[in-house]
């Protein structure tokens, strides 16, 4: 785990990608293509196929193999690009992922809007509530905030792509939530931090149980929050910022927790444009 933690790494969008760091964006184009190669590859009546229900299933075995070892191929090729591991083990959930990336399909968590702040006819913040759910959660604390959340979404892809008691595929929904803590002894935030994945509402009364045991599925209670949207690379320094601003808009702060909020990730993390929120959490 060490070693798959320390060569993972995101760039956010906006700002040039360091050395060593591989953005998910890139990686996404590069399934895309290779989904194309291996559905070409796999397609039915390819020259030499068996006419047989035998020599189709052979032919279908072979196609999905090809088609993950493309895949991760591709995604390798560009990791190496970027001194970045894609270990093997992530085949099948970048398959999976590849073949279900539909952004129409996604689920959303379902709240209440219980206000709006506006000025001008922009929107500040809106205050929501959101009932009691089922989330997969990874607790992870490594060195930066990027390693943090490359490491808990893999395990969390894992789990979403047949890593589960059913042995299927989950579905995505929005937004991935990560809780950020800050400390008075801190500058900015924590490096620990939580990575939580929302249970399809068909799930929800019985979630499949995790194959990692680092993947604990917890019951969050109903919640009031404060809702800030805004947009770009989320990591640390832009984190920090977009706290302080939304604690500069709330008319009562102090009504919120102090040292726990959520970065809310609507979009590929490593998108140029990407749309993210800040939630603050209403005290019990």
């Amino acid at each position: 785990m060490e070693s798959e933690a320390r060569t993972c790494r995101l760039s956010g969008g906006g700002d040039p990608a360091p050395p060593g760091a591989i953005t998910l964006e890139e990686l996404e184009s590069a399934g895309a293509a290779g989904g194309d190669e291996a559905e070409e590859a796999a397609a039915p009546g390819a020259a030499g196929c068996p006419d047989s229900a035998y020599g189709s299933s052979l032919e279908d075995n072979a196609g999905d193999e090809q088609e993950q070892e493309r895949l991760l191929s591709y995604w390798q090729s560009v990791g190496r690009g970027h001194r970045v591991d894609v270990p093997r083990d992530m085949a099948e959930p970048i398959q999976q992922l590849t073949r279900n990336n539909h952004p129409q399909e996604r689920e959303s968590v379902p709240f209440v809007v219980i206000a709006r702040k506006e000025q001008l006819g922009n929107l500040l913040y809106e205050k929501r509530h959101y009932e009691k759910a089922k989330w997969a959660c990874v607790k992870v604390q490594e060195k930066q905030y990027e390693q943090s959340i490359c490491l808990g979404f893999m395990k969390i892809m894992r789990y979403i792509c047949q890593q589960n008691s059913s042995g299927l595929y989950l579905g995505m929904t929005v937004p991935i939530a990560t809780i950020v803590r800050t400390s008075e002894s801190t500058p900015g935030i924590t490096r620990f931090v939580t990575v939580a994945y929302y249970l399809p509402s068909g799930l929800q009364e019985q979630p499949p149980a995790p194959n990692d045991p680092d993947v604990v599925i917890e019951e969050w209670p109903p919640t009031v929050i404060y809702a800030r949207a805004f947009r770009g690379v989320t990591n640390e320094t832009s984190i920090a910022r977009e706290i302080n601003m939304l604690a500069e808009l709330l008319e009562s702060p102090e009504l919120c927790l102090q040292d726990t909020f959520i970065v809310a990730g609507y979009t590929n993390p490593a998108a140029t444009n990407r749309q993210n929120e800040i939630w603050f959490l209403e005290r019990p």
